[in-house]
């Protein structure tokens, strides 16, 4: 479809609902992200004095964030069109890298993994499409997705794999399930 007609097409009422509910998810899943002064501490300061006065309670189990799949239209919009939201609903801000490669895994999972190609007609995405995203979005920036992509490359180095994640992403016999492991682990690297 021509970038003219979807522009002529697409009011502003409808930008701002399709792009809310996504920007609404990644918002809900970074409040619920814990932040420490330094990344050795693993409590925050308000848990450390707790604990220190002797009034520890027992943690509540963390749960998976939850996100739920905005429609198809909002999916299928050109990416020109993310920064709107950003705009409209105040969306974006620095996030770490760990966070930049967990809600990478989140888009693919949400939205649906993609090969050969940044998206599908879906809106499925590849995992540098999710990246992608993220960036128009305004979650982190271009160095941080650079920095995630490096992240993700010395997993792949380590397994000694030597291809590029967007190279590896795009072999034949790769999964869903395998992308989003690897971005797993590459989070779970960057938070140590």
């Amino acid at each position: 479809m021509p970038a003219s007609l979807v522009a002529d097409t697409v009011t502003e009422e409808f930008l701002a609902e399709a792009g809310s509910v996504l920007v609404e998810e990644i918002e809900r899943y970074l409040a619920g992200q814990r932040r420490t002064a330094h990344p050795l501490v693993s409590k925050t300061t308000a848990e450390l004095v707790e604990e220190a006065l002797g009034a520890a309670r027992p943690a509540a189990p963390v749960a998976a964030p939850v996100l739920s799949v905005p429609g198809r239209v909002a999916r299928v919009l050109p990416d020109w069109l993310l920064p709107v939201f950003r705009q409209a609903h105040g969306a974006g801000r620095g996030v770490s890298v760990a966070e930049h490669l967990e809600l990478t895994a989140l888009l693919i999972e949400r939205h649906g993994w993609a090969q050969g190609r940044l998206r599908s007609p879906g809106g499925a995405r590849c995992l540098l499409g999710a990246q992608r995203v993220l960036v128009r979005l305004g979650y982190g920036d271009e160095a941080t997705a650079r920095a995630a992509g490096r992240r993700v490359q010395a997993v792949l180095t380590a397994r000694g794999i030597t291809q590029d994640y967007y190279e590896w992403n795009d072999h034949p016999d790769r999964t869903a399930g395998e992308v989003l492991y690897l971005l797993r682990q590459a989070a779970d690297g960057a938070r140590s």
